[in-house]
């Protein structure tokens, strides 16, 4: 299979698809990997790296899709890659379907075979193509809200871990999965006063035995997310519906019960948010202030630690990109239920439930798709 890995484009999004160590098994097992120039550089990869392994560079990206059977990337295809795609190519990356009803109807319109990362699963109910990046996002949105709370940002000037003498930072972290996870064991170890809200009884049984009591953890109502909040210095939004838009948890009216200068940060933004006045920022413009609130939106915050996100990705995505060039994407998909969760978008229909739920689209389930196809 001809694999192609071009370069990411998205608002400083320095990650990229395939990193030398990947494509040298790829070529090793007898594919052919082409990679648009300079696509790597972003995370210290250069094309000459690349040629090392056995890829071949393309000029251009246009060059890479109209080569390549199977489109290997990172972010969303962006509204000028919609077009670049073809009937029966395989698009593997993240896609965030939900809350993006444009890139649905353009890769519906291309007819391609679209497989999302972050609807993959495992034997244990985990999203294993989805944690890596969590991980990292979890314990950005500590490190980033650290940094808004500083006056010089608009913040209330408090130190995350505090001094002795002086009471630490209230942390409020809306979410007890992998990113909820992250942000609390960031939090604790500067010395926040974290409290952890979930749904999910023994997720929190789970959370309070990780952490030994060195957080607090409370029952999802909305009735405590106000209190909580309203006490709040940093929210970390964590919240996650495996292929559907993010719940609102936080209205317009919670933030006037909160003390200027506090910060939300949305790491759940992929997803349409769970803040109702969240909007997608970039790293380029990360921030925005509402009712005296700031909050931090960017919608591929882990792009801004490329390499260590590169390389998390990539560990993870590798036998999956593996076995699609191996067998071919029907094999592959049928061999394995778990990367057939993943497909999201095949030959023209809506191919995950939960994703043409949230765009009120039609829907088809994936094996009837690909035995029909």
């Amino acid at each position: 299979m001809k694999i192609g890995v071009p370069k990411e484009i998205k608002n400083h999004e320095y990650r990229v698809g395939l990193t030398t160590l990947s494509v040298k098994e790829l070529v090793s097992a007898g594919h052919e990997v082409v990679v648009e120039a300079n696509a790597g550089m972003g995370i210290g990869l250069t094309d000459d790296d690349y040629k090392s392994v056995g890829a071949k560079i393309l000029a251009t990206a246009k060059e890479v899709f109209d080569s390549a059977d199977m489109i290997v990337k990172v972010k969303e295809p962006q509204p000028s890659e919609y077009n670049l795609l073809r009937e029966n190519q395989i698009l593997f990356t993240y896609l965030h379907l939900a809350p993006d009803p444009e890139q649905a109807k353009g890769l519906i319109d291309s007819k391609c075979v679209a497989i999302a990362y972050e609807t993959v699963t495992d034997e244990r109910g985990g999203l294993p193509l989805l944690a890596p990046m969590s991980e990292v996002a979890g314990r950005m949105s500590v490190q980033v809200g650290a940094w808004m709370l500083e006056k010089s940002q608009g913040g209330k000037g408090v130190l995350l871990g505090s001094v002795p003498g002086v009471v630490p930072a209230k942390v409020v972290v809306l979410g007890g999965g992998v990113v909820g996870a992250n942000a609390a064991r960031m939090a604790t170890a500067l010395g926040a006063d974290v409290t952890i809200v979930d749904r999910n009884l023994k997720r929190l049984n789970e959370l309070d035995w990780m952490f030994m009591g060195r957080l607090k953890t409370a029952f999802s109502t909305q009735a405590t997310v106000e209190s909580l909040v309203a006490k709040a210095d940093l929210v970390i939004g964590a919240v996650l519906v495996v292929g559907a838009a993010a719940p609102r948890l936080i209205t317009r009216a919670m933030l006037k019960t909160m003390n200027p200068g506090s910060v939300l940060v949305d790491v759940a933004i992929d997803q349409g948010g769970c803040f109702e006045t969240s909007r997608p920022t970039t790293h380029t413009d990360p921030y925005y202030e509402v009712d005296g609130i700031l909050h931090y939106c960017v919608t591929n915050m882990p792009g801004a630690v490329a390499r260590t996100s590169t390389f998390a990705l990539n560990n993870a995505t590798l036998p999956f990109t593996m076995a699609l060039a191996n067998k071919g994407y029907k094999q592959a998909l049928m061999d394995d239920k778990h990367l057939l969760h993943g497909l999201n978008v095949y030959k023209g229909h809506i191919t995950h439930d939960v994703v043409a739920h949230n765009l009120s689209m039609e829907y088809i389930a994936p094996g009837d798709a690909i035995v029909e196809a």
